[in-house]
């Protein structure tokens, strides 16, 4: 007889199995056993919110399986994620199985010590936990199945709302109000090339008459012009010169939101593909859990690193006692500790990028400060102060681990009342910018900032508000849609505490109260469901249909090849892309493509054709040959992150192979009613 351990993924139950002996049996139950189902709400308000829970079609076979194991096992053993849908899950799995008893086990990393530690301390399944996670999706499901429809009959067939999305798509669309609205303003700033007995430095205009010059205190060219004629025709002395030693401290260690944030900077990875390979690296043991809002770290991790640093950089780079962090997360929870390698000695995982940059910024956490040498020289030319500052590197420090940007200027030496020569007086105009529109590192961190959703949820928010074309993402940056922001008007007008910030964040701190105990999950659903059904009933009697036209169509100077007809730009689910004038008759449409500036990546199968970035049917991307289909190439992998690596021979012949059988296989001819 032995122990029966379940967990959620083959990966996982994989890595565990080389810690355990014969007495144990880890097998996987491949995700969720349990959901609500599809086809209805599967809520019922009249019996205080009680769900249904339906075993779906692909998790039958699992769930028998497991059923069978557990039968020959003397216990059952559960080690879902740590995090409420990890302890969901594993209710989920008690449920379904007939468990009539059972052990939860949960870890923050999977390593021999971890896991045999968890195995220790068996406990039982956390119902708080669960009932937090129940409420949540509770409450998404009421606003996604009673919400959608009244869009699809106001706007739109096909549209669909979100509890926490919603919120994420107002803010992009209100960021691009503000930038619409933006109207830029004129400012100028005064530099002077000065040459001193030891060298030239370049200072800037600072004061005038003794007061400090703010952003806008040259507003305009004949200011600037004015100004810059008194510089000419006056003389240039040091007033004083001075010295200071200034520190910086390395970053905390990662939370969730902070790789992402970092991945999309450094690598350019997504929030979705960050997730996707830190759970591939917890899975195989090499990090610890990925979804965490703390910054905690254990006494073990801390003296690794320590005895890391000393050995391989030396004792200088190793602090005298390790540095603790605060979490300032707002709405913190489920704080256990931060994203850290289990193993700070392994540098590298077979080249894994963000493996490397979770070590590399664990271990800047634990090194000195950077020490910068600062300098700065004040310079006065009649009523007019300048200054010229400069700044040099003293010691490294953590940025040996977390390389970071930073300006270097050498100044010469000069001496107080020292006169300098005059070599070049610049005035150069500015105009203030509207604000940046949303990366997905800048929304991560607004999301996080306004307790908008939790570590498990950015990645989805962003993925699904893609999905529905409510947003778009053009160089790196979100945009509306049309559709997006006709869905949030409506919204914000009607249903306002739908695409609150401040409801849904309230909303959060409600079910970490579930997740505490201190709220029953069906009183946070009914003060919810009563006022917003009551609002919906009204609003479907009272609300006007709201059409949302369609984009026009853009002319072009291209000619369709296949009826003649002029060509033009159309919006789809996808993005633009050209068209022939003449649909429906003419279907003939084509890729916009890319900036002929901009430099082309070399297909490395055919070396003729440049790789471009496409679509599939269903709307998600990869990168392929130009020159399809005389050239088959094709990887999932951004060309701009990871260089193209050409397809092994055998793979090149089976792809045309399947592109010849396809051509010449006789096409089906539709059947005719009568038929």
């Amino acid at each position: 007889m032995k122990s029966l351990i379940i967990v959620e993924s083959p990966t996982k139950a994989r890595t565990i199995s080389k810690f355990l002996g014969p007495d144990y049996a880890v097998e996987s139950s491949y995700g969720h056993v349990r959901d609500l189902p599809k086809s209805k709400l599967g809520i019922d308000p009249d019996r205080n919110f009680e769900p249904t829970y339906l075993i779906p079609i692909k998790a039958r076979p699992v769930v028998k399986n497991l059923k069978e194991k557990a039968k020959k096992c003397d216990s059952v053993i559960l080690a879902t994620d740590e995090d409420r849908e990890g302890e969901a899950i594993a209710w989920h799995l008690a449920e379904a199985l007939d468990l009539k008893t059972s052990q939860r086990i949960a870890f923050h990393e999977i390593t021999k010590t971890a896991i045999e530690e968890a195995l220790k301390h068996p406990r039982a399944i956390d119902l708080n936990m669960v009932n937090a996670q129940q409420a949540r999706r509770a409450l998404d499901r009421i606003v996604g199945y009673k919400l959608s429809p009244f869009l699809w009959k106001k706007v739109g067939r096909g549209l669909s709302a979100g509890r926490v999305q919603s919120v994420a798509v107002r803010l992009v669309v209100e960021r691009e109000n503000e930038i619409r609205a933006f109207k830029p303003q004129e400012y100028w700033t005064i530099t002077a090339e000065l040459k001193g007995k030891s060298g030239t430095l370049v200072a800037s205009l600072s004061k005038i008459n003794g007061q400090p010059l703010d952003k806008f205190g040259i507003p305009d060219k004949p200011a600037a012009h004015a100004i810059t004629a008194n510089l000419m025709h006056g003389s240039f002395a040091v007033t004083s010169v001075a010295k200071k030693e200034m520190r910086k401290n390395p970053p905390p260690p990662f939370t969730t939101s902070t790789l992402q944030q970092e991945a999309a900077k450094r690598l350019g990875y997504t929030a979705k593909k960050t997730m996707f390979v830190a759970q591939q690296l917890y899975e195989q043991g090499a990090i610890t859990y990925m979804r965490t809002d703390s910054v905690n770290l254990s006494r073990e991790s801390l003296a690794g690193a320590k005895a890391f640093l000393e050995k391989e950089y030396g004792p200088r780079y190793a602090t005298d006692a390790p540095r603790v962090f605060a979490t300032k997360s707002k709405g913190a929870q489920e704080a256990h500790e931060a994203v850290r390698p289990t193993n700070p000695s392994v540098t590298d995982m077979d080249g894994n990028k963000l493996y490397r940059l979770i070590w590399q910024r664990f271990m800047a956490s634990q090194m000195p400060q950077a020490v910068f040498d600062n300098t700065g020289i004040d310079i006065v030319s009649g009523d007019y102060g300048l200054r010229a500052t400069g700044a040099t590197l003293k010691f490294d420090g953590y940025l040996k681990a977390w390389p970071q940007k930073f300006e270097e200027s050498q100044l010469p030496l000069v001496s107080e009342g020292e006169a300098l020569e005059r070599r070049a007086i610049t005035p150069e105009q500015h105009f203030t910018e509207p604000p940046a529109r949303y990366s997905e590192a800048s929304l991560v961190k607004t999301l996080e900032e306004y307790g908008i959703g939790r570590p498990s949820t950015y990645a989805p928010i962003i993925s699904v508000i893609q999905a529905r074309d409510y947003v778009v993402k053009e160089k790196g940056r979100f945009q509306p849609t049309p559709m997006g922001e006709k869905v949030n008007a409506v919204l914000c007008k009607h249903f306002p505490e739908t695409t609150d910030i401040g409801f849904t964040a309230n909303m959060e701190n409600t079910l970490d109260a579930v997740a505490e105990g201190t709220e029953k999950w069906q009183d946070v659903l009914g003060s919810f469901y009563g006022p917003f059904m009551k609002n919906l009933t009204e609003k479907y009697e009272s609300v006007e249909g709201e059409k949302v036209e369609k984009p026009a169509a853009e002319p072009t100077d291209q000619i369709c090849e296949k009826c003649g007809k002029p060509m033009v730009i159309r919006t789809g689910r996808f993005g633009k892309f050209i068209a022939c004038s003449g649909f429906p008759a003419c279907k003939n449409t084509k890729r916009i493509e890319a900036d002929p500036n901009a430099p082309k990546i070399q297909c490395p199968d055919c070396a003729e054709g440049s790789v471009i970035d496409r679509r599939t049917g269903r709307g998600r991307t990869f990168w392929g040959c130009s020159r399809y289909p005389e050239c088959t190439f094709a990887t999932w992998k951004d060309p701009k992150i990871e260089p193209p690596q050409p397809t092994p021979p055998e793979k090149i012949a089976a792809r045309k192979a399947e592109l010849t059988e396809a051509a010449t296989k006789p096409k089906r001819v539709p059947r005719t009613k009568k038929e």
